[in-house]
């Protein structure tokens, strides 16, 4: 891979809202960017670990305080794959990291030295904006000490009405509802560029299975999402239909657990 698509290959966006969240920073997170490795089976996985780990975690550290979370999936529609999104206050703010860690001769050759081999399979990159109701993305503490279970919802809507009716649904109420019935609000972001927009990703996180399964029966059941979604219908039309799933653990080096 080419050291300098490492970050992927994404442009200028609009201005993006803020958050409300989990802390209260003096700054919120505005975007994401997400990316997609997908693996062989084989030893891709533990040289890319090695690698994040030992090596890029640390170099990103030095030049960058926004939040990292590095997702392993267990459930996805390609397998092995590791997911990692890297919080920016700006566009501007991305662009000044990527050219700090451009300019980082150390991470340089420890890249050029893990991709001496295939590191992976492919890699897709998306750049995401911070709904202004989807919480700011913060370590717990204390830290988990058992992996959580982060299920990823990739909400595709036919119109741009149709997303807008989607955000309204969030901001109106659906993340409290979440909170209520146990499903731990992580991150809610439209897609600004990448693939099948509009589309929204949305990130939610549980204590184990049981769990994940108690708070979804709550959340059907529920007479104020029940509420909240024929009045999203009657405004915006129908919700989007076509969605994608997917589960996840936090890697154990994850800055995010």
């Amino acid at each position: 891979m080419n050291r300098r698509s490492f970050v992927g290959v994404i442009g200028a966006a609009g201005a993006a809202q803020a958050g409300f969240g989990q802390t209260t920073p003096a700054k919120k997170t505005r975007i994401f960017v997400q990316q997609n490795y997908l693996l062989k089976i084989g030893p891709q996985g533990a040289r890319l670990t090695d690698y994040l780990s030992k090596t890029y975690l640390g170099a990103l550290a030095k030049v960058h305080t926004g939040p990292t979370l590095v997702l392993e999936a267990t459930l996805a529609t390609h397998l092995p794959q590791v997911t990692v999104f890297t919080g920016y206050q700006s566009v501007e703010e991305m662009w000044s990291v990527r050219a700090k860690l451009d300019g980082d001769q150390a991470l340089e050759a420890a890249t050029d030295a893990w991709e001496a081999e295939t590191p992976f399979e492919n890699i897709t990159s998306s750049l995401l904006r911070v709904g202004d109701y989807s919480p700011e993305l913060a370590p717990l503490n204390p830290q988990p000490t058992t992996p959580r279970v982060f299920e990823m919802r990739i909400y595709h809507a036919p119109t741009w009405k149709n997303m807008r009716g989607l955000e309204w649904r969030f901001r109106e109420g659906e993340v409290r509802i979440l909170t209520k019935v146990g499903a731990a609000p992580i991150l809610f972001a439209p897609t600004v560029i990448g693939a099948d927009v509009p589309n929204m990703t949305w990130i939610t996180a549980f204590e184990n299975e049981a769990a994940r399964d108690k708070a979804w029966a709550a959340f059907s059941a529920d007479p104020e999402w029940q509420k909240l979604s024929a009045e999203s219908r009657q405004r915006y039309g129908d919700n989007p239909t076509v969605r994608q799933i997917f589960l996840f653990r936090a890697a154990a080096y994850s800055p995010i657990r």
